[in-house]
């Protein structure tokens, strides 16, 4: 581990808490997987049932190209990434769906389900983004001028996957990390403001796999959590020092949900593999050093849709198998599983569930342990390809991305 430059007592003054949990230490602007990066949306006031045809169509954009990232909320703008050839694209909307202006950043992903990956990440007056190719890039949102960009798996010696990076962006104060890969720079620290390193850990030296980490407070320690190849892994925030690792597989190395951390346990939820798969619960120690696992269900497993943890249950589906599940988060014990709805990811606010299945439906759920009540569903009209983006609710509105397409629904 290699400390390059230090700027932590002034991140330290910077963290917000953005929830009454003191399990979330950050809340700056937009990002992946809304405001703690748990699925989980603080909006109140939204509609418990929607009408037989669906939440009124504020606006929609078909022509962004091939992607699987949804929005980024800034103040005045939202900002997606799409690749209309094999170059990507930084748009920038306004909130009644004006394309305010777009800027080529770069080659992108075009190999296999093409287009860019990562959902834009918002912090003032600032987009920051990875694309499919591992470049890290710095835009002002104002006039989409760009202020930097890092190649991170050359100036690291990192390891593209065989389906490209995947990852956004987690950034706490003037501190952003990301997942190189790389044996000697497996987890960096950079400055969010100028690019420049401030440390490089060697983590578990594995590839990255898709994962988008998340930032843990665990009584005295920060800790970076994320998954690369072969294994969850934690290192501390300030320093980048290597703490602990737990073996986690899958048969293509595919590690694409983000864990998840609630009450001193971390979840990880990944596909098929031989051993030590599935969904998982990590025990963090007192200084959160070390781990322990608490339990492992091998007979949930989801790819890349995302869980819920809330009021002591899991929600989530069964990769490509059409079952929606809940699960104790004490034992690991199945309570249920519903074939009622297509697997799909899931978010949730207001006390429901959105689930966005593989087939391009979105349904409203009752986020009920004891059934899976399908309240209000619709096709979603537009777009191509996967239906893969996560939603992303703002201001009473649902973002959806199809492929070429972005639709935005009133919600409220």
């Amino acid at each position: 581990m290699k400390i390059l430059r230090s700027i932590f007592p002034k991140v330290l003054l910077s963290v917000l808490f953005c929830s009454a949990s003191v399990t979330i230490v950050y809340c700056q602007g937009s990002q992946w997987r809304g405001p703690g990066r748990n699925g989980i949306y603080t909006e109140t006031g939204l509609l418990q049932k929607w009408p037989v045809q669906g939440p009124e169509l504020l606006w929609s954009f078909e022509g962004l190209g091939a992607g699987h990232g949804n929005v980024g909320i800034g103040k005045d703008k939202m900002f997606i990434l799409g690749m209309p050839d094999t170059t990507g694209v930084l748009y920038a909307f306004d909130f009644k769906g004006k394309l305010v202006w777009k800027k080529n950043y770069g080659l992108e992903w075009h190999e296999n389900y093409t287009g860019p990956r990562s959902t834009p990440t918002i912090v003032g007056d600032l987009v920051y983004f990875i694309s499919g190719q591992g470049v890290v890039y710095c835009y002002n949102a104002t006039d989409g001028l760009l202020v930097w960009s890092v190649d991170m798996l050359k100036k690291f010696s990192g390891r593209n996957n065989i389906w490209g990076i995947a990852e956004s962006v987690l950034i706490d104060g003037e501190v952003l990390y990301c997942t190189p890969g790389g044996v000697d720079n497996n987890i960096v620290a950079l400055n969010r403001l100028t690019g420049t390193t401030i440390w490089t850990s060697r983590g578990n030296r594995q590839p990255s796999a898709y994962c988008s980490p998340i930032l843990v407070k665990h009584n005295k320690t920060k800790l970076v959590v994320t998954m690369t190849a072969e294994s969850v892994v934690g290192v501390d925030a300030v320093t980048g020092q290597f703490y602990w690792k737990v073996d986690q597989f899958q048969t293509n190395k595919i590690h694409a949900n983000s864990p998840v951390y609630s009450d001193g346990i971390i979840y990880c939820s990944s596909d098929n593999a031989k051993i030590n798969f599935g969904l998982v619960a990590l025990k963090l120690s007192d200084d959160g050093k070390s781990v322990s696992v608490l339990w492992r269900n091998e007979d949930f497993k989801n790819l890349m849709g995302g869980i819920i943890v809330t009021d002591s249950h899991i929600y989530g589906s069964m990769y490509r198998k059409g079952l929606w599940y809940c699960i104790n988060t004490t034992t690991g014990k199945i309570i249920y599983s519903s074939n009622k709805f297509g697997d799909g990811n899931i978010i949730m606010a207001d006390g429901r569930m959105y689930c966005y299945s593989e087939k391009g439906e979105l349904a409203l759920v009752s986020a009920d342990p004891s059934s899976f009540t399908v309240l209000s569903s619709f096709k979603v009209p537009l777009g191509s390809d996967q239906h893969w983006a996560h939603p992303v609710i703002n201001n009473g509105r649902i973002y959806i991305r199809h492929g070429d397409a972005l639709m935005v629904y009133k919600i409220k």
